[in-house]
């Protein structure tokens, strides 16, 4: 468990001993072909990574049809911001092979997130696509806007600055790797208890 932990953006960071206490709160699922692992609706009880294996997210259209919102592949995490949120899952997750998840309660994972009082902020990266995404995510996360004559980026350390450590999450940022690089150097100069991981 701790070598798989080991290999997931979110937590890769970490040091051995605290991967040793996170792992007893993971627990191992397997999903065969087709099997429905949540559905859109259902109370957010768990948050999930995946081991082996494919998922696909998927919506229904009014027709009926099947829409692929995304394909989660292995080590990667989904569920998060319905979780972290506490809201329904807004959509379905399902296996489209046999595949095996690493799980872990809601309750345990806000266990976790109390580390960080100042936050643990989900930025969703996908639907953008120029170089001031990272920034705008994280305002719209952070509910910050930018003030007349001031560069957002001050807006955002502030903001960040406000309350201890602090965990900002940039989901499905591999399209914008440079951006969020740039980001994260002048995040880490204004903000001193920050960490900043993507995935």
């Amino acid at each position: 468990m701790l070598k798989k932990l080991k290999k997931i953006d979110l937590f890769k960071n970490l040091s051995d001993e605290e991967l040793k206490e996170l792992g007893p709160y993971f627990t191992a699922s397997s999903f065969k072909k087709k099997d429905a692992i949540f559905s859109e609706g259902d109370p957010p009880e768990w948050f999930y990574i995946i081991s082996t294996g494919k998922v696909k997210v998927t919506k229904l259209s009014h027709e009926g049809k099947e829409i692929i919102l995304e394909i989660i592949s292995p080590y990667d995490i989904f569920g998060g911001v319905a979780v972290l949120r506490n809201f329904p899952y807004p959509a379905n997750a399902i296996a489209m092979e046999d595949s095996e998840v690493m799980k872990i309660s809601r309750k345990n994972l806000m266990r976790l997130v109390d580390r960080f009082p100042g936050g643990v902020w989900w930025c969703e990266l996908a639907p953008r696509h120029d170089q001031h995404a990272v920034f705008e995510a994280l305002a719209a996360a952070l509910g910050v806007v930018e003030s007349p004559g001031r560069p957002l980026v001050g807006e955002i350390a502030e903001r960040l600055s406000n309350g201890g450590a602090t965990l900002a999450v940039l989901d499905n940022a591999e399209h914008l790797l440079d951006a969020v690089a740039r980001a994260a150097v002048e995040l880490y100069a204004r903000v001193s208890d920050l960490r900043i991981v993507t995935t």
